[in-house]
């Protein structure tokens, strides 16, 4: 049985609320994202995966640290970040963005939460955008003040989620939406709870404003969920790559821009506010891209594991690109990937070579998200 004191790089790594607690729960391995500790093993992937989709986990997320935005001129700040167009998000609204930087190349994609007229929390994937945010705003004018919160979210994902979501707070919480949030208090625990999850699945994350009430939070959901098979997890690699997800490092840095990724929606070039990277971004827009994101299914064996490394893919002894994110689904029972191809290899059908680890083998470009395309599923 491992121990807390059995995970160690110094101080300069943060714990989470819940570390404690997710290693008396059993997690075996962490790594690391925005300076620090995730829980990313708890035994068997493949089977963390399966009881995502059958029934519920609970994953320690407090990784996904809080930029802060608060003041007079908030709206107008945050919409200088994103290239998406937030004049008609209202207030409890969740929107999934991009921030770009003056080149169009994307430093993060986040959920954003608006929790009033002049209060948004931007909810992290793995960069320094409190800094980012705090630069900006230096020279900006604007009357805005920008802190990372006390703020540690939790994600209960899978299809029981709703169930013990309703033996937590009662029946109120089946009316909220996909994509929305509310105020919350569980035993006198202040939380946020949105209806959003880095899953495609069925799911919620669950804001703790009081990290030092980490342990209690954590073991009151695990009791509440234990009837309904509900496991401590991780963020399972095989679900979010079949829903087509990013992971930032991996899928998208700041060298890629939204058009690569076929995010399209979420750049409105045609609103009036000014954002940073619009003019770069219309700029590539006009040009178009030189590359594009594809799905793939990969022959041969299925994988032990994700990726470590990004495979090169060639074409007829051409190097084409390379592939970001790899996993076996045995739900698909095929190795599935996210990749980033040169644009005129991006074709439905298109046959190329990826040198994974063990040598080249024979793959198919395809449409991504690999499983349930609509997310019908999270939407629900």
């Amino acid at each position: 049985m491992m121990n807390a004191d059995d995970f160690g790089f110094g101080t300069q790594i943060r714990k989470s609320p819940y570390f404690d607690a997710t290693v008396r729960w059993g997690a075996q391995g962490f790594s690391v994202y925005n300076h620090m500790y995730i829980p990313r093993d708890f035994g068997d992937p493949e089977q963390n995966f399966w009881t995502l989709v059958n029934d519920a986990i609970l994953c320690d997320v407090a990784v996904e640290r809080q930029v802060e935005i608060t003041g007079p001129d908030a709206a107008t700040f945050t919409q200088m970040l994103t290239p998406r167009d937030l004049s008609n998000m209202a207030v409890g609204q969740c929107k999934y963005i991009l921030i770009t930087n003056a080149e169009g190349g994307i430093l993060n994609d986040p959920i954003l939460l608006r929790l009033a007229e002049n209060h948004f929390w931007i909810s992290l994937a793995d960069s320094d955008i409190l800094l980012w945010a705090q630069g900006v705003a230096v020279h900006s004018g604007l009357d805005v003040t920008i802190t990372e919160p006390d703020v540690s979210p939790l994600q209960l994902q899978g299809p029981k989620s709703g169930q013990i979501m309703q033996e937590l707070f009662g029946d109120s919480i089946l009316d909220l939406k996909y994509y929305w949030l509310r105020e919350m208090d569980l035993d006198g625990i202040p939380l946020i709870v949105s209806r959003t999850g880095w899953s495609s699945e069925l799911g919620y994350e669950i804001y703790l404003r009081d990290g030092t009430q980490g342990d209690a939070l954590w073991e009151r959901i695990m009791a509440a969920g234990l009837p309904f098979g509900l496991k401590p997890g991780h963020t399972s690699s095989i679900r979010r790559i079949e829903g087509g997800m990013l992971s930032y490092h991996a899928d998208a840095d700041i060298n890629t821009n939204p058009f690569e990724l076929g995010f399209d929606r979420l750049v409105n070039l045609d609103m009036e506010a000014d954002f940073i990277g619009k003019a770069a971004l219309r700029r590539i827009k006009e040009e178009g891209v030189s590359r594009k994101q594809v799905g793939l299914i990969i022959e041969g064996e299925p994988l032990k594991g994700p990726n470590t490394t990004f495979w090169a893919i060639n074409q007829g002894g051409e190097a084409i690109g390379k592939v970001t994110s790899a996993v076996y689904s045995p739900r698909l029972e095929q190795n599935i990937a996210l990749a980033m191809v040169s644009v005129d290899t991006a074709v439905v059908g298109a046959q190329v070579e990826v040198v994974t680890g063990s040598g080249p083998v024979q793959a198919t470009v395809v449409d991504r998200p690999f499983y349930d395309p609509r997310k019908k599923i999270a939407a629900a």
